[in-house]
């Protein structure tokens, strides 16, 4: 489908229809190569890729990056108290609203993806899609078989501490990991379809252990380049990159 230049900056996240206007206008966008002065130049958006003040950009109908989250940043759009993941991305990817595909807490590094596609994100967050998120936990003592073989018949979940206390009983939460491997003396890779909260952490406290540190380097069928260093994020061209398909 073709549209307009100007229309093009503004459904990518470069500011108002009247500002992609205007960086068409003073010659700071140039497309296969050649600047673009007539923000009215029409383009097949398919497959695009333009350049604004020489930063080469494709161009999708929806935004999906992947990010090495380094620990320190709050997955959330209104931090508390450490700054937002989202300040890791650039300009144009916050001005389209992207959003984390479930979270990571603030002290949790690893693979984090983010996307502006609603529909996805209740894709790969909802327990029935099946997707595996793989973590590995650097546990305070030493892992022992009985632990994993807990961890995959399933453990109760307490209520973390951090979470005010609810009105109501609630009933048990139980969780059971989809795997869970000893790496090494301390370190547990421990393979997950839910999400819930500090869901790792308790877990591993439900065996009478303590998580010290937290990394995901595997969401779906996508694994955390060692290229890619903490803060530094890439494109994903498609969902099926996730799915594996």
């Amino acid at each position: 489908m073709k549209q307009k230049l100007s229309q093009i900056l503004f459904s990518q996240g470069f500011g108002t229809r009247r500002l992609c206007a205007g960086l068409v206008w003073h010659g700071e966008v140039s497309v296969n190569g050649e600047v673009v002065e007539e923000p009215d130049t029409e383009f097949e958006t398919q497959g695009l890729r333009f350049t604004v003040n020489g930063q080469e950009w494709p161009c999708f109908d929806k935004a999906l990056v992947l990010l090495n989250k380094p620990a320190g940043y709050e997955c959330s759009q209104k931090p508390k108290h450490h700054p937002s993941v989202l300040s890791l991305l650039p300009a144009p990817l916050r001005e389209r609203g992207v959003q984390p595909i479930g979270r990571l807490d603030e002290d949790t590094t690893g693979l984090l993806l983010l996307t502006d596609d609603g529909t996805l994100i209740h894709k790969l967050t909802s327990p029935k899609h099946h997707v595996p998120k793989v973590y590995e936990a650097r546990c305070k003592h030493p892992l022992t078989p009985a632990m994993v073989e807990q961890l995959l018949a399933g453990v109760e979940l307490k209520e973390p501490e951090s979470k005010p206390p609810g009105k109501f009983q609630r009933p048990p939460e139980i969780s059971k990991a989809e795997g869970a491997e000893i790496v090494d003396e301390t370190l547990l890779r421990l393979t997950l379809i839910e999400g819930k909260y500090h869901q790792v952490k308790r877990m591993v406290a439900a065996v009478g252990n303590r998580v010290e540190a937290l990394h995901r380097p595997q969401f779906g069928a996508l694994t955390l380049s060692p290229d890619l260093k903490p803060g530094e994020w890439r494109w994903i061209g498609s969902p099926t990159e996730v799915w594996g398909q």
